[in-house]
């Protein structure tokens, strides 16, 4: 009970600023864990589709599944190679989308928490320029109060910044099936082509 009553007791003292920034904190902490669990499903669930089309190329079949992106992009017989590019590029581009968001929230939310601490470090500073004693014993329990907007900053920058790394290794291993398959059908249709002009 004491942890709420000191919690209770640091909103009744903080001002709309710091209100605002850990609000602003809140909301980034929440999309954070939104883009991760949403990103990790779909790359998870796409990972799977390009292991077992890879797969299946190599068992024999003559082209990519349907589930495969490269299928989707690609809907000729015969492969092209910079068509097989261009696919890849775009399998990129969905492979790595949202991932913008968790750098912004990395980088800014500690400048976020900062902000929220200078702003709280100034008022106090004010209130004890308008007559009040300025001991240690006053200073030191506001400053630390203003400390509180700093570390949410850097409570919600890590989960932030360790995601768009994970989420970013996931990506990566999503595009090492894609050029996989591309790799060997590409093998595969070069090799086709030198035993026609062998014939």
């Amino acid at each position: 009970m004491d942890g709420f009553d000191l919690l209770l007791n640091y909103f009744a003292r903080s001002s709309l600023v710091t209100f605002i920034v850990l609000a602003w904190l809140s909301i980034y902490f929440i999309v954070t864990l939104g883009v991760l669990i949403s990103r990790y499903l779909n790359l998870a669930s796409w990972e799977n589709s390009e292991k077992n089309s890879l797969e299946a190329i190599l068992m024999g079949s003559k082209n990519f599944r349907d589930d495969s992106i490269l299928k989707k992009c690609s809907n000729t017989q015969k492969n092209n190679e910079s068509l097989l590019k261009v696919c890849k590029s775009v399998a990129e581009k969905n492979a790595t989308s949202s991932l913008w968001i968790l750098s912004m929230i990395a980088s800014t939310s500690p400048f976020i928490g900062l902000f929220g601490t200078v702003v709280s470090i100034l008022e106090t500073f004010s209130k004890l320029g308008g007559g009040t004693s300025a001991s240690l014993g006053v200073i030191a329990p506001a400053i630390s109060e203003a400390l509180i907007a700093t570390a949410a900053g850097i409570f919600v920058a890590i989960p932030a910044y360790s995601a768009h790394l994970f989420l970013k290794r996931k990506a990566y291993d999503v595009m090492v099936y894609v050029q996989r398959q591309i790799d060997y059908m590409l093998a595969q249709q070069k090799s086709t082509q030198e035993d026609v002009n062998n014939v």
